[in-house]
């Protein structure tokens, strides 16, 4: 039984990366696909595609082999729109490398976008 599908699709994705290999296959779900989107987006992941099992469906992710380390962040917490250097410094190894992952009342997004559009919202994962 999952209790969070979002910390079994991190996890998965970041053992596939570790061992080598070049996809994995995982769970999908509506915010498993609009992090996976984001992932894709700044380069850290290939093509993903979703595969119909008759339940709830399967995504397929192509790895290139630049994930070091993903994890989700448990609680979601809340980050105002002038704190996300405090979050940067306590789960990302360097400044400017790694990205936070964002939930904002305009969707998912990294906390670039998320300063750049002046929105705060709800923490869920990091990548680096």
């Amino acid at each position: 039984m999952r209790h969070d599908l979002l910390v079994d699709v991190l996890h998965v994705i970041s053992n596939a990366e570790k061992t080598g290999k070049r996809a994995c296959v995982v769970p999908a779900s509506s915010l498993v696909k609009d992090v996976l989107k984001v992932l894709q987006k700044e380069l850290y992941i290939g093509k993903f595609e979703f595969i119909d099992d008759g339940k709830s469906g399967r995504l397929e992710i192509q790895l290139v082999g630049k994930i070091n380390k993903s994890r989700a962040v448990k609680p979601r917490l809340p980050v105002k729109r002038n704190e996300y250097e405090k979050w940067e410094t306590r789960y990302l190894p360097a400044k400017d490398f790694g990205l936070l992952i964002i939930s904002t009342s305009k969707g998912v997004m990294t906390q670039k976008e998320a300063v750049k559009a002046g929105l705060g919202g709800r923490l869920l994962a990091y990548v680096y």
